[in-house]
């Protein structure tokens, strides 16, 4: 599961060379409960913790690499890397595990980023391939994200969302707009619910580029 934001599909492989299937990069076939999506302020856990991070941030490098071992290696969406201009001003967000593992510390990874004042995008949203059966990490992402740009004068937050993703949005009080194909694949253009994301309070810092 991932969302690919506007223009992405311009960048990197031709259309005739995606891949005609994705293996989902958020979660793997959990059975999914509407009530079990409203986390802790923090979305934090005592196994995950989610981050928006900084310029000096000693976690920019693991949060690179993984977007890099998902977008390219695994899904074949770009070719030497997937960053692109809206990084320039996106701000990343990073979910942290607080066990050890061969996976490093950033084991998720979602961008946010203001296309026109109140209107925001998710992008770039995918889970390490070891940890897809922790459901968590991929709300806690999407939580993450919509809060935050919310807690900074979001009124619309919107991202695209493969077909086979939907249903689990809808669970995470998101709604389908409109159907579009990006590079030969389906997606649902979404809205996020901004009354049921309650916006956080956390300092707007300049993106990593500016």
């Amino acid at each position: 599961m991932f969302f690919i934001d506007p223009a992405s599909h311009d960048i990197g492989r031709s259309a005739s060379s995606s891949p005609t299937a994705f293996t989902p990069s958020v979660r793997w076939g959990i059975g999914v409960d509407a009530d079990d999506f409203r986390l802790s302020p923090s979305s934090s856990s005592e196994r995950f913790s989610f981050h928006l991070l900084r310029h000096a941030s000693s976690l920019l490098t693991d949060y690179w690499e993984l977007r890099s071992a998902i977008f390219c290696q695994e899904q074949n969406l770009f070719e030497a890397h997937d960053r692109d201009d809206r990084d320039h001003h996106a701000y990343p967000i990073a979910a942290i595990s607080h066990t050890t593992s061969n996976a490093g510390p950033v084991v998720g990874v979602v961008r946010i980023l203001e296309e026109q004042p109140g209107v925001w995008y998710g992008g770039r949203l995918g889970v390490h391939a070891d940890f897809r059966r922790h459901n968590q990490i991929g709300k806690g992402l999407i939580w993450k994200a919509v809060t935050t740009a919310h807690g900074w004068g979001c009124r619309r937050f919107l991202a695209t969302v493969q077909i086979q993703n939907v249903r689990f949005f809808e669970r995470l009080h998101w709604h389908a707009i409109e159907a579009i194909e990006i590079r030969g694949i389906r997606h649902h253009l979404m809205q996020a619910d901004l009354a049921y994301y309650q916006p956080i309070h956390e300092r707007r810092p300049q993106p990593l580029a500016a």
